[in-house]
């Protein structure tokens, strides 16, 4: 196999891999469900959903805790995801770049 085609399929792949990443859509969560936040696999943020029970005027400081723990939440789940979907077309083969 000569490495132009090698590269080619690597491309390929990569390319396939993007595809199915922004279709993904995940979900975090903080604060027992009360803060949810969903992000697609591209790790762009869809949607934040904020139970009335979360808001405190005198605690501002929790409701950014809560959101920020539901975001970070929501992007380890695209990581895994990612991570999984890659394992699964690399064979588990740890290849550099993806």
């Amino acid at each position: 196999m000569n490495i132009k085609q090698l590269m080619k399929q690597a491309q390929q792949m990569q390319e396939q891999m993007q595809r199915q990443m922004s279709s993904i859509r995940v979900e975090g969560t903080a604060g027992g469900g009360m803060v949810k936040a969903e992000m697609s696999g591209n790790k762009e943020l869809l949607s934040i959903t904020i139970d009335k029970e979360a808001v405190d005027p005198d605690d501002v400081e929790m409701l950014q805790d809560l959101v920020k723990a539901a975001v970070n939440e929501a992007a380890r789940r695209v990581d895994e995801e990612m991570n999984s979907s890659m394992g699964a077309m690399t064979g588990g083969m740890n290849i550099p770049g993806f």
